[in-house]
């Protein structure tokens, strides 16, 4: 049975070569037995006494016809594989020379402007701007630091007031040589204990009658219904500042947790709001010395309403805190700012050792 026929017949023959070139097959397959006819024409025997030959040949000896076929067929397979090769090197030439004009004459990448280096001049330019934005100090520290020299005397002020308006102060005061006794027979006693209401009531939440109720022992009144409702506006007072104490104190603590990591800008801070504290209660107290009935006026004209707070000497608010009583407190909440400020102010010193401190701490935290 030729071999050739039967590979025909287990596979159908296709023709979908539009050239009718014979010698390129439509499908790989095919090659091997067009490559056997190619050999059969160039011996110059047709295909089918090719065939038939091999076919005598394998009858005459099976062992040379084995060793012949299977030389063959690998004969066969490498001729099929060098002519994939050729295929495969001939489209790739045609490709590369097809396309290479086309990519000699594209433009160079956008990208490729990236490898090339500015010009001098941007290069200094870039450069000088580096520089200073490296030695530019933030501007959130100094915003705080501004704000801390506000804030700081109101701070201070606040807390002066709020040691002085205790019944601790009221008895160093009227027990202090010296001090105005009452004319109309309050004892030192009476004074104490009716004191002590008047200073508890600024620092609680209750109402007016916490002082309305309290009576003399001859069942009168102890304070009057002005005296009541000045006392009432003094407690406002007194409850705003004190919450604005406590903000401020609020303030200073997360400025402090917010400056802690830059060496020394916290105590800045407090240096010029110890400066502009001196600054201000010694303004203050000069103006006091220089009229000192001017200045108390002044102090209640700006808090409170005129004729709420101008009262008989024989009634009780004046004969608990006469006028020596206000000038001795002013006394002592300016030395205890004074004091404060001044002990700030040398703690806080900003020396050259402290700002090369300061100055090596910025550039290890930028670095």
């Amino acid at each position: 049975m030729d071999v050739t026929e039967d590979r025909h017949e287990l596979k159908p023959e296709v023709d979908l070569d539009d050239s009718q070139d014979t010698d390129q097959p439509a499908f790989e397959w095919m090659r091997t037995s067009n490559a056997a006819a190619l050999r059969n024409r160039s011996n110059g025997a047709p295909d089918g006494a090719g065939a038939s030959g091999a076919d005598h040949d394998r009858t005459e000896s099976s062992a040379e016809g084995e060793d012949t076929g299977r030389h063959g067929a690998e004969a066969e397979g490498e001729g099929s594989e060098h002519a994939d090769l050729a295929e495969g090197a001939g489209a790739g030439t045609a490709y590369e020379s097809r396309h290479s004009a086309t990519t000699d004459l594209r433009e160079p990448s956008p990208t490729s402007a990236l490898q090339m280096r500015p010009p001098e001049d941007e290069v200094r330019r870039r450069t000088a701007q580096r520089e200073a934005a490296a030695k530019a100090k933030p501007v959130a520290p100094r915003v705080l630091q501004v704000l801390m020299a506000i804030f700081m005397p109101f701070l201070l002020l606040i807390g002066a007031v709020r040691l002085v308006a205790t019944p601790a102060f009221l008895w160093l005061e009227y027990f202090r040589p010296g001090f105005p006794g009452d004319g109309y027979g309050f004892s030192v006693d009476d004074r104490l204990t009716y004191g002590s209401y008047a200073l508890d009531y600024l620092a609680n939440f209750a109402g007016r009658r916490y002082l309305g109720d309290l009576q003399l022992p001859s069942g009168s009144p102890l304070f009057t219904e002005g005296e009541v409702s000045h006392m009432a506006d003094v407690k406002l007072v007194f409850l705003l500042a004190y919450a604005a104490g406590a903000v401020l104190l609020a303030f200073f603590v997360i400025v402090y947790f917010v400056l802690r990591k830059r060496r020394g800008a916290f105590a800045r801070g407090l240096f010029a709001g110890a400066i502009v504290t001196f600054v201000l209660v010694v303004a203050l107290a000069v103006f006091a010395i220089m009229g000192w009935q001017t200045f108390f006026t002044d102090f209640h004209h700006l808090f409170f309403a005129n004729g709420t707070w101008t009262f008989q000497l024989s009634d009780t608010l004046i004969r608990l805190f006469p006028s020596q009583f206000w000038m001795d407190s002013a006394i002592v909440i300016g030395v205890l700012v004074l004091v404060v400020s001044s002990l700030t102010i040398i703690f806080a010193w900003p020396t050259k050792k402290k700002s090369e401190a300061a100055d090596a701490e910025l550039a290890r935290t930028r670095e």
